[in-house]
């Protein structure tokens, strides 16, 4: 499975255009907008890549993302070593500013009923601010990684995110709110 998974990610970055992440940083400073976000897809597919192919961590389980050359790093690892293996790799990333390191380390025989509780605190949040008719406007996405959850998205207003923060810290099983959501441009 691995070899199969390395194969097609050596296929992906083969048939990626040729572009450097030294040709992407001038559109990108200048403009802000798309040649940022090419910039940003470029970093993450690259530190998925890196994470695929070295032996220290379990890819699959880490969740991947850049805003402005800032990847941060989500889910469950085994280990700290494991944890910092993952933070390492990312870092020498081309392009990388700097990582912020979200892993939840959680030992191997705990991971099923953690990731089960984890699924319901999800379900009860999303469900909740759904339900709410002041984030109507809201494009709010959930995770939680044990226990503590992240808001992602945008929202109308301010008043709209300290809503969706207030709302989640209800739900039974949130042990923290992380608050990464954006006000609509």
């Amino acid at each position: 499975m691995k070899i199969a998974l390395t194969f097609l990610v050596l296929t992906v970055l083969i048939a990626w255009p040729a572009v450097s992440p030294a040709q992407t940083s001038a559109p990108a400073e200048s403009k802000g907008g798309a040649g940022q976000e090419i910039k940003d897809s470029w970093i993450t597919s690259k530190t998925k890549t890196a994470l695929v192919t070295d032996g220290r961590v379990k890819a699959r389980r880490i969740k991947v993302e850049t805003q402005r050359g800032v990847v941060t790093l989500r889910g469950k690892v085994g280990s700290g070593e494991e944890r910092n293996a993952a933070e390492e790799i990312t870092k020498r990333i081309d392009g990388v500013r700097s990582v912020r390191n979200t892993l939840e380390i959680v030992p191997e025989p705990k991971r099923k009923a953690l990731d089960e509780k984890d699924d319901v605190v999800t379900k009860a949040v999303r469900d909740r601010l759904d339900a709410d008719e002041q984030l109507k406007g809201a494009s709010i996405r959930v995770r939680a990684d044990n226990g503590m959850v992240t808001l992602m998205g945008t929202v109308p207003n301010a008043k709209a995110k300290d809503r969706a923060v207030e709302m989640a810290r209800k739900i039974q099983g949130v042990r923290a709110v992380r608050n990464e959501l954006q006000l609509k441009s």
